[in-house]
């Protein structure tokens, strides 16, 4: 047993979610944030907020970590987004070092204005090749990749169509780009027929940018990519398909779902983020024309608008494809499948259930965010860290730790992983029960 206790949390702190502040009232832009903040902080000081935190030493299998007060833990790590291990990976940081003795550690300047270097070059030929398409566009961020696709190709008139779970940065600039939005049941790919099919019949003249992932990170799972690419010709819509977590870390090969669907250079349009498992931030978008490439190099303000990848960033990405496409890669991705494998299969022996097919993402499922917040508030105190996931990135109701493995897990980590987590939903569930009898939680803070 964990040496917490649920002395005087008010309940309010257990209900609620960032739905309730996503559109505070008023006029005062300023003031009306105060709402939001009272909660969170209702939270953070019963220990209730897990957001915000901080390595000492980077995404290790185990870490140090801090709270935003500045609290200390060590834990096995299942936070971090390095499926592969290739952020410690001895050769990454030696590429690194010599690239910066090389050239410095900025880019200066944007990718229109002499901010490309000879390493951002050769990673654009080498991603192309990789997918088997014909050009690449670099962006600073994955997020930038994604609202800076459909941002760039879509105008007012356009329509996107898009898998309802797909990723914040592809629904904003779909909301960014167009008010004809039109969200599609999850993997629905008859859904999605039945939107086009109303698109077409009142709009011959407009482009549709239809719109999913090919892993989704919340719910592990990915769309039939042949059927959604065959009703895109059907219907004349381009296909953009999010690779961000499956790519490099999924298939023989490393080339994601796209490559285990037999997609490779078939999809219309392939963007994806390198800070999942190529160990630096950034992104891209793939396309089959250097028309495509040119455009979105002008007219996708992430791309014309922002700072490049420093040579440091292109030079590791391109070490980092290197070794994904090398033996040890191979053996990397088996080392992670087993990994994983082994996570789901003893969480499921301790009575935990969790989403999705096998990949680096487990999320765990909890349920109520009650439960889920204290199980999240244990995990630092028992040795673990991990995220606690809750509205908006999933549904109110369907709160989840997610668990993200790497390659370097070992089978202690995994072991250990497990027991502290069974341990802290046992006791959450009791601790809940004892905080809402006799009367109920409380309704949600106000805004």
């Amino acid at each position: 047993m964990s040496n917490i206790t649920n002395a005087c949390i008010p309940p309010a702190a257990l209900t609620g979610s960032m739905r309730d502040f996503r559109v505070p009232g008023g006029a005062d832009l300023l003031g009306r944030t105060e709402g939001f903040f009272k909660w969170q902080d209702l939270r953070r000081q019963n220990g209730l907020w897990p957001f915000s935190r901080a390595t000492e030493d980077g995404p290790n299998t185990v870490c140090w970590a801090q709270d935003d007060r500045g609290n200390k833990a060590r834990g096995v790590n299942f936070a971090s987004q390095d499926y592969l291990s290739l952020s410690s990976h001895s050769g990454i940081k030696e590429t690194a070092k010599q690239t910066i003795e090389r050239c410095g550690v900025h880019s200066a300047g944007s990718p229109a204005l002499v901010g490309n270097t000879s390493y951002s070059v050769a990673l654009e030929r080498k991603i192309a090749d990789f997918l088997q398409m014909e050009e690449v566009v670099l962006y600073p961020t994955g997020w930038a990749a994604g609202f800076g696709v459909i941002k760039g190709l879509v105008r007012s008139a356009d329509h996107v169509v898009m898998d309802m779970l797909s990723h914040s940065c592809l629904q904003e600039g779909a909301n960014a780009a167009t008010n004809n939005v039109h969200l599609f049941r999850h993997l629905d790919n008859e859904y999605c027929r039945n939107i086009l099919t109303k698109i077409r019949a009142k709009d011959r003249d407009n482009g549709i940018l239809v719109v999913t992932e090919g892993l989704f990170s919340m719910d592990s799972d990915t769309p039939d990519m042949a059927a959604l690419q065959a009703l895109c010709h059907e219907f004349n819509a381009t296909l953009v398909v999010d690779v961000a977590h499956d790519l490099g870390n999924l298939g023989r090969d490393g080339r994601g779902h796209i490559g285990v669907q037999n997609m490779l250079g078939k999809i219309d349009i392939v963007m994806g983020s390198f800070s999942k498992t190529f160990a630096s931030n950034g992104g891209f978008v793939a396309c089959k024309s250097r028309a495509v490439k040119e455009y979105l190099r002008f007219y996708s303000a992430p791309a014309t608008f922002s700072n490049a990848l420093s040579p440091v960033q292109a030079a590791t990405i391109l070490k980092a494809f290197e070794l994904v496409e090398s033996v040890e890669g191979r053996v990397l991705r088996l080392e992670l499948m087993t990994n994983i494998l082994a996570l789901r299969d003893q969480l499921r022996e301790a009575g935990l259930d969790y989403y999705g097919d096998p990949s680096a993402i487990v999320c765990v499922k909890m349920g109520t965010e009650g439960v889920a917040r204290l199980v999240s508030r244990r995990l630092p105190e028992l040795g673990l860290v991990a995220n606690l996931v809750e509205f908006p990135a999933v549904p109110k109701g369907a709160a989840r730790i997610r668990m993200q493995v790497m390659a370097n897990h070992s089978e202690k980590n995994i072991a250990d992983a497990v027991r502290i987590l069974k341990t802290a939903k046992a006791e959450a569930e009791l601790e809940l029960r004892g905080i809402q009898q006799p009367n109920q939680l409380a309704e949600p803070v106000a805004a």
